[in-house]
């Protein structure tokens, strides 16, 4: 058996062998298919080993694994936790991958199947779509400020409605760039539409997504984003552990007797993230059963952040609980007088 460690760069990849007696063996490869079938050929069918996180690493993993070898992906973060270098070069990274393998240390991420990635990249790319649609539709109303103006994307989009700004006294070269903008729009709009009517069947399809849409403030995509990105639910021993999974919990630090929480972590994976704080937007809402938690936070702290986050670990709960249970979801009775401080404790383990 031969324990490995890739170093996978855009280019080339550094890569290191050890036996158990620690016999080692080292070189680069080029980082594409032909590369992975020279180390296959090179190294034999026993071997067990590890590639850090990064882009690509999924397929690398794959295309490892059909070949009969046994290939984890690494937490980048927990390896240089293990294994803290003083010197950082690829060669010495793929040294300490092999190191851990043969060592069976390795910190394994858990990697979702194709179809749940085949999912995940469909919403990243309608995310990407609104964001690029959301910014055109604010670069709109930049234009327009210029000029003392202020029309909606609705009112702009009418015929004539351009021409109309020219009477108020946009120069034409400003109004160009108002057509080219509507342009883009109407551009995304023709790329969303398909892919919302592709999205749609499948939250309703879905039974995670189905129990995820009995939480408040989350409709049928917001459902599937979180199904795709929680994954099997059973890797989470416990609402928190899903909470700490996506970053929401407070940073902690301590030393001897003394104690302090600081900010949000933001550790774990940005859309699971932000899907959880899209679902917090509705909880201004009195009829939204984390209301009182809402409005008691934001008083406190005197903006909205502070209160999204503490209603998005609320919604991680639930969602932990409806798919764990497989029931749906249904609000505790201390729902609307709680007071406790939101990165407590006992409201993170509620």
């Amino acid at each position: 058996m031969q324990y490995l460690g890739i170093d996978w760069g855009t280019r080339r990849a550094a890569w290191c062998s050890l036996t158990r007696a620690g016999e080692l063996q080292e070189g680069m490869i080029s980082a594409d298919e032909d590369g992975l079938a020279r180390l296959v050929a090179r190294l034999g069918p026993e071997v067990y080993g590890c590639i850090e996180m990064m882009s690509g690493a999924a397929w690398v993993r794959d295309r490892l694994a059909e070949c009969g070898w046994g290939i984890e992906i690494a937490d980048a973060r927990k390896v240089k936790a293990i294994a803290p270098l003083a010197c950082k070069t690829d060669k010495v990274d793929a040294r300490v991958l092999a190191d851990l393998a043969r060592r069976d240390l390795v910190p394994a991420l858990w990697v979702p199947s194709l179809d749940d990635r085949a999912i995940r990249e469909r919403l990243r790319r309608r995310a990407h779509l609104i964001r690029l649609r959301t910014s055109a539709i604010n670069r709109t109303f930049g234009i327009q400020t210029q000029f003392g103006l202020r029309r909606g994307i609705t009112v702009l989009r009418k015929p004539g409605a351009v021409d109309e700004l020219a009477e108020d006294g946009m120069p034409e070269v400003w109004l160009q760039s108002i057509r080219t903008l509507l342009g883009v729009i109407d551009d995304l709009d023709r790329q969303l539409a398909p892919l919302e009517r592709e999205l749609r069947p499948l939250a309703r399809r879905d039974d995670r997504a189905k129990l995820l849409m009995t939480i408040p403030g989350v409709a049928e995509l917001l459902a599937l984003t979180l199904a795709a990105e929680i994954g099997d639910i059973s890797r989470f021993p416990s609402a928190r552990k899903l909470v700490g999974y996506a970053g929401l919990g407070p940073r902690i630090k301590q030393s001897g007797q003394s104690s302090h929480t600081g900010r949000l972590s933001k550790a774990g994976p940005a859309t699971l993230r932000w899907a959880a704080v899209e679902a917090s937007q509705h909880a201004w809402r009195a009829t939204n059963p984390w209301h009182h938690l809402y409005s008691d936070i934001k008083r406190r702290h005197g903006k909205a952040n502070p209160a999204k986050s503490a209603v998005a670990r609320k919604v991680l709960i639930a969602a932990w609980h409806v798919l764990s249970l497989d029931q749906p979801f249904k609000p505790s009775a201390s729902s609307a007088t709680e007071s406790v401080p939101a990165s407590s404790p006992i409201r993170l383990a509620a």
